[in-house]
């Protein structure tokens, strides 16, 4: 039997409609090899990897540094118990991903697991057991923002306010509040009327009210809050909602004011994505907790990092008797090979100036993008570094969005992958997050062929 034959008999696949998987009509890609930027599958066709293999992959497939890394540390050991043991490079990357977060004056501590999920549960249990052990019992709630998403285990769901993931789910989630965060392209309070060729966080025409309403938000008796949790600048699964420069900044300094922690997920935003090495260095901000995952093996394997500050850390030192012990963690915690995959991912940053690549790659990709204004159900195309959205609607005077069941956004990337390249929408946003390896002209080409996709399914009628 085919891998396929095999994968529609025995797997179940991910954010998948399973029923339309297994339909035999249904073309189904197996990829089977990788290079650079590209992807090819079974046949041996090439596809450019759109969407960094899910967001993870960063300086593209097969880096000669990342592979040599991961073999060698191979010849030595791939795994072994990371409680009450420590391995020979685990330390190392831990140092080195404190210091760039650029806060010398904070210390730090962190802790392994798998993903992003796993990162953000163990970032909410130490928020929950801190604050007890700090005899601060009455700061209880959490408080993140509307569209976030954190991930899938139970703790992550209760902070991502996505009901088309999680609403199965409503009676098994403890409570949080969610505050609507900033997207200017479909903000009440901004005035500036749609326009053609124009970011709208760029010509928005408002008074901050998202910062007046974050104050109100925070309401009469903020020091029942214990950690407000949030993507920053960028808010991926909810559909690259994009924020206003400043609104972190006024977040972070409001959090501090009434003494609640700031969890950053960086998951997807961090090592560069948004064009800082962190996002939150986009605006100076220093948080409380950092997590990441995703790049932080170059897209490799499987790890992840919560970093917490040292304050919230000492909480956890005692005698025995205290019974202050963090009893949390996972089995392949500091696993070495991911540890050398991230430290070859760090390598590749600190020696191949991948930051000026970055920069350069995400001006040839909002030039390259600058003809989805050209079509007349593109409402809004938006960028943040090396992440690029456009956001499809079936009126862009009213931004009337398409209905969902029509699957608009899904059927023009299927549409793209007929002209090479392998990306997945956030419901009708088209996303485009390339591995920063991306040429010039592979940037033009996969912009052409995304643009060709839309043209396919929604034809237009005067160009």
């Amino acid at each position: 039997m085919s891998a396929l034959a095999l994968d529609r008999q025995y797997i179940w696949h991910p954010f998948t409609r399973m029923q339309e998987w297994n339909d035999p009509q249904f073309e189904v890609l197996t990829i089977k090899t990788g290079k650079g930027a590209y992807l090819s599958d079974v046949r041996g066709k090439k596809y450019l990897d759109g969407n960094s293999s899910i967001w993870t992959n960063l300086h593209g497939h097969r880096h000669p540094k990342l592979d040599a890394a991961i073999r060698g540390q191979l010849k030595k050991i791939s795994h072994c118990s990371f409680l009450g043991l420590t391995n020979d490079i685990a330390p190392f990357l831990a140092a080195r991903l404190v210091n760039k977060m650029r806060a010398p004056k904070k210390k730090y501590k962190v802790f392994f697991s798998d993903d992003g999920s796993t990162a953000i549960e163990a970032a909410l249990k130490i928020t929950v057991q801190a604050r007890l052990q700090r005899n601060e019992p009455d700061r209880t709630r959490f408080i993140s923002l509307g569209g976030g998403y954190h991930g899938d285990t139970v703790g992550a769901m209760s902070l991502s306010h996505t009901p088309q993931f999680h609403k199965p789910f409503e009676k098994i989630i403890f409570e949080t509040s969610s505050f609507n965060g900033p997207h200017c392209y479909r903000c009440p309070y901004n005035k500036a009327l749609p326009t053609r060729y124009s970011d709208q966080r760029l010509r928005r025409k408002c008074s901050h009210e998202c910062y007046e309403e974050f104050d109100c938000f925070l309401g009469d008796n903020p020091n029942t809050i214990s950690a407000m949790v949030m993507e920053p600048r960028v808010q991926g699964s909810a559909g690259m909602w994009m924020h206003p420069p400043g609104f972190l900044k006024h977040v972070a300094t409001q959090c501090r004011k009434h003494g609640i922690w700031l969890i950053l997920d960086e998951v997807m935003t961090g090592f560069g994505r948004t064009g800082s090495f962190f996002a939150c260095q986009k605006e100076q901000v220093t948080p409380d907790v950092m997590v990441l995952a995703k790049g932080m093996t170059g897209g490799y394997l499987p790890m992840a990092a919560t970093i917490v500050a040292g304050d919230i850390f000492d909480s956890f030192i005692g005698e025995q008797s205290q019974h202050k012990t963090f009893f949390h963690g996972h089995s392949y915690a500091g696993n070495p090979l991911g540890c050398s995959a991230s430290m070859a991912n760090l390598d590749i940053f600190d020696q191949d100036d991948v930051m000026t690549q970055i920069s350069k790659a995400s001006g040839w990709l909002r030039q390259a993008t600058k003809i989805f204004w050209k079509h007349p159900n593109v409402g809004d195309v938006r960028q943040e570094g090396m992440i690029c959205a456009i956001e499809l609607v079936a009126d862009a005077a009213t931004r009337k969005p398409f209905n969902p069941d029509n699957r608009t956004g899904f059927r023009v990337c299927r549409a793209a992958q007929k002209h090479g390249l392998l990306t997945r929408p956030v419901a009708d946003v088209l996303v485009l997050m390339p591995p920063y390896c991306m040429s010039k002209s592979q940037i033009t080409t996969m912009a052409s062929a995304l643009w060709t996709g839309l043209c396919d399914v929604l034809p237009l009628k005067f160009f």
